[in-house]
């Protein structure tokens, strides 16, 4: 869920208050701005809803922005313009404007903001997720698709996941056996790290130690990364993170990542490292560092931490909210278990080679991920240029949100959308690679 808000909308009340106190001048300069800007014409912003004065539309977010962006959207439309402080921001609500956005517009669409922790946490922009367009982004894309997550790499590290589901099945089972209470969350949550980190690392944390450490790595980085920071709406006010700790808890936190991952990165530098038959993510990345002296350090942790939160909480936040609508819907239970029993027969578990016939289950896996998509705001983007959409003027600079939650909710798109119906996909095309917009989780 760490993406699941954007960093620019998540201000606690204590730093609005701050806001709000901010210096005279900022108004004096705003009004001097429109001054000089008299006599030019006006562009034709999207409607929104009207805002106060300094914060803009910030303070009608709340705590749960998609949602409230997606009733927000009922009343102005699918192609929302609001105003956060000092940053226009465009609000996409539905299939069609989603695929004009990611598709149609997508160069002017492409950048991604250049805010304050996703800067730090990311090596200054050194990785896939938070990287602007250019020639690095695609460099490191590249690197990503073609050595990191090809086919062969995938099936080459099937051993790894079915060792880690056998080891939380095995623990299910001791505890089921002595009657106790089973707390799913905490050992799917173990399950992905410890494939994440022996996928990427080569390493297993199975001491309670470990597991406590990496989690509270992805806790730490989550807050941060949805936090508020003044600096990201008006440049000049840097000296309020500075007096509400931001900064500082930022720093603290880079320190701890960056030691963490440097210790991974020297581990696999000792020439007498016991080395398993196949590579691991750094050993892959260290060895084309060595290729190409432009990859650098920071690149490569820039690329461990992308699969480090990507590869944990997505897919935990995936299976939690699935169990979760299967306890809600017991007739969908039901007939999920009906198709296992009947695919798996007498081998007593699943394997991954039996996932192509469990239509119904994957099914499901599709309905959880409409009615929860992992990043309900996607990752905001930036628009490069000025661009017309819909009769709008899309100015450059404006951060972008792409409501997937709403889209996923949207009636023109879905029979009785807020159901858990997992039959609506069984004779469906629709899939999430990317072509089908209603559905971008």
């Amino acid at each position: 869920l760490s993406l699941s808000l954007s960093p620019f909308i998540m201000a606690t009340y204590d730093e609005l208050v701050l806001l709000l106190l901010l210096p005279l001048v900022s108004m004096l300069l705003a009004l001097g701005k429109g001054k000089k800007q008299k006599g030019t014409l006006k562009p034709k912003l999207a409607p929104g809803p009207r805002g106060l004065p300094l914060i803009g539309n910030l303070h009608q977010l709340g705590t749960l922005p998609h949602r409230t962006l997606g009733e927000l959207s009922k009343r102005h439309g699918p192609v929302m313009h609001l105003q956060l402080c000092g940053v226009p921001a465009l609000i996409i609500s539905s299939a069609e404007m989603a695929e004009v956005v990611l598709r149609t517009h997508d160069l002017n669409f492409c950048s991604r903001p250049d805010l304050i922790p996703s800067k730090r946490l990311s090596y200054n922009f050194s990785d896939v997720g938070f990287s602007p367009y250019g020639a690095i982004w695609r460099k490191l894309r590249k690197i990503f698709v073609v050595s990191l997550l090809n086919t062969r790499k995938v099936e080459e590290f099937r051993p790894v996941r079915e060792e880690e589901v056998e080891r939380m099945m095995v623990s299910i089972s001791s505890l089921a056996s002595l009657s106790k209470p089973i707390n799913l969350s905490k050992l799917l949550h173990s399950l992905f790290a410890g494939i994440t980190c022996r996928v990427a690392f080569g390493k297993k944390f199975l001491g309670r130690e470990q597991e406590r450490t990496i989690h509270q790595i992805l806790c730490d980085t989550q807050a941060l990364m949805v936090g508020f920071f003044a600096a990201d709406y008006f440049p000049w006010a840097w000296w309020m993170d500075v007096l509400t700790g931001q900064r500082a808890r930022l720093e603290r936190h880079f320190h701890v990542l960056d030691a963490f991952l440097q210790e991974i990165i020297e581990a696999h530098t000792v020439p007498t490292r016991p080395r398993d038959d196949e590579e691991d993510f750094v050993d892959v990345l260290l060895r084309l560092q060595k290729e190409d002296p432009s990859l650098t350090q920071d690149h490569v942790k820039g690329l461990l931490m992308d699969v480090l939160t990507a590869g944990v909480d997505t897919s935990f936040a995936v299976l939690e909210y699935g169990m979760a609508e299967l306890v809600r819907n017991p007739n969908a239970m039901l007939r999920a278990q009906e198709e296992v029993r009947r695919t798996v027969g007498d081998k007593g578990k699943v394997d991954e080679s039996d996932i192509p016939q469990l239509n119904y289950l994957k099914s499901v896996v599709k309905e959880t991920l409409r009615l929860h998509p992992v990043a309900p705001l996607l990752v905001p983007r930036e628009t490069t240029s000025h661009i017309k959409i819909n009769g709008y003027d899309i100015l450059p600079k404006t951060r972008v949100l792409v409501n997937a939650w709403a889209i996923g909710r949207e009636r023109a798109s879905w029979e009785r959308p807020d159901e858990f119906i997992p039959e609506r996909f069984m004779d469906s095309s629709v899939d999430f690679k990317g072509h089908d917009f209603q559905f971008i989780p």
